[in-house]
Order: structure tokens, then C-alpha cells, then sequence
């Protein structure tokens, strides 16, 4: 295993904790602009911890991947976001969703405990990586949380939320194992996040003009002309 203080080890878990809260966040806030906050500070979290990464690994290439997720997704995907649902979307109270809070955390914590156990078999296999046995099961653990968002909101923007967690997720995982990607590499992967927010920005934003909601119930509303 390579060697690592336990103060990175330390920062990571902390760091790891936080990336956790603010995804539970984003899946059961009931308001749009709240979750949209809170995938801001998921994002900030997943950028601390490239950072204690490549401190710790004296990896390079993860200080650009910190600088990058920063710009892209703390500056970037929330502008797009405001700018594609408009303020009526943002200002409005509650966000639909197929189940209560109570219960869509009850289904959180059991979905932690699937990706827990899910990735444990795997972990002593990654000896290298000393990093992989807090941010692998951390990020397939947003994974399914952003699934289940996806599943769980009635809303189209909201879903796209639960796709952006998904992102956050296998990327917090990856960084602790796989720190070495050249840096054009890095670039693409993060570049394509911005893309796909505005691409499916702009069919909210022109399904919002048709049918005046975002909600997914809506489109059956839509027909071909």
C-alpha cells in the first residue's frame, strides 16, 4: 500500500462525510433551489477531496481535476440550471416526489448498505490505492442515491439533479483510483458534464415553453406536428 499520513486520511473521511450529507441533500430537499445548493456543496466537496488526494499522492494531475470540477460544476451547471428552468421553477416551495422524506431516507440508508457491501469484496485487491476504501463505497453509494433520484422526483430538473450526483459519485470513487489520467483526458471528462446540463437545459427550457410545466407527467402533452 503506498504510504499516507493519517491527517489526509483523516481529511478524506471528513471530506467523504460531507460529500455524503449533501447528496442525501439534493435527493429528499423538497426545494428546488435548496437541492441545487446542495449539489454546489457536494461539488466543493468532491474539489476538497482531489485536493487532499493530490497532496497526498503528490498527484498533479488531481490538482487539475480539482481547478476543473470547481469551474464546471460549482460555477458552471448551477448557472446553466438557473438559466434553463427560469425563476418560476426555482421559486417555488416544494418539488414533487413519489415518496415522503421519511421514507426516501429509510431507502437511502438501505441503498448505503448495498453499495457498502457491494464494494467490499474488491477492496483488499486495491492495496495501491489507499484512498479506495472510503471513496469507492462513498461514490457508488451516490450513485444509486442519484438512481433512486432520478426515480424518486416527478420533476425534470430535479431528475437531472439525481444525474448529476450519479456523475459526482463515480468521479469520487475514480479519483482514488485512478489519480495518473493525462490531463486532456481529465479536461474531456469534465467538460462533458457543462454540455450535457446545457443540452438538457435547453429541452427543459423548450418543453417548459410548450406545456408551461417540468414536471415528467407533462409530456404526454407533447405530440408531434
Amino acid at each position: 500500500m503506498v504510504a499516507v499520513s493519517s491527517t489526509a486520511l483523516a481529511l478524506d473521511g471528513s471530506v467523504a462525510g460531507l460529500f455524503v450529507v449533501f447528496g442525501l441533500g439534493v435527493m429528499v430537499s423538497r426545494q428546488m433551489l435548496a437541492s441545487l445548493y446542495f449539489f454546489m456543496w457536494q461539488s466543493v466537496a468532491l474539489t476538497a477531496s482531489a485536493l487532499v488526494l493530490a497532496d497526498a499522492l503528490d498527484a498533479i494531475n488531481l490538482l487539475w481535476v480539482a481547478i476543473i470540477t470547481f469551474v464546471t460544476k460549482v460555477i458552471a451547471v448551477p448557472l446553466v440550471l438557473r438559466w434553463a428552468a427560469g425563476q418560476a421553477i426555482y421559486g417555488r416551495r416544494e418539488v414533487d416526489q413519489a415518496l415522503s422524506i421519511p421514507a426516501s431516507v429509510l431507502v437511502a440508508a438501505v441503498l448505503a448498505l448495498v453499495g457498502w457491501f457491494a464494494v467490499a469484496p474488491t477492496l483488499p485487491f486495491l492495496h495501491t490505492a489507499p484512498f479506495a476504501h472510503l471513496n469507492l463505497p462513498t461514490g457508488l453509494i451516490m450513485v444509486l442515491w442519484g438512481a433512486f433520484t432520478v426515480a424518486l422526483r416527478r420533476e425534470s430538473v430535479a431528475q437531472l439533479m439525481g444525474l448529476l450526483i450519479m456523475e459526482n459519485g463515480a468521479f469520487f470513487g475514480s479519483i482514488a483510483i485512478v489519480h495518473n489520467l493525462a490531463v486532456i483526458a481529465e479536461i474531456a471528462a469534465a467538460v462533458d458534464v457543462p454540455i450535457v446540463a446545457l443540452v438538457i437545459g435547453l429541452l427543459i427550457r423548450n418543453i417548459r415553453r410548450v406545456t408551461g410545466s417540468t414536471r415528467v407527467g407533462a409530456l404526454d402533452r407533447l405530440h408531434e406536428r
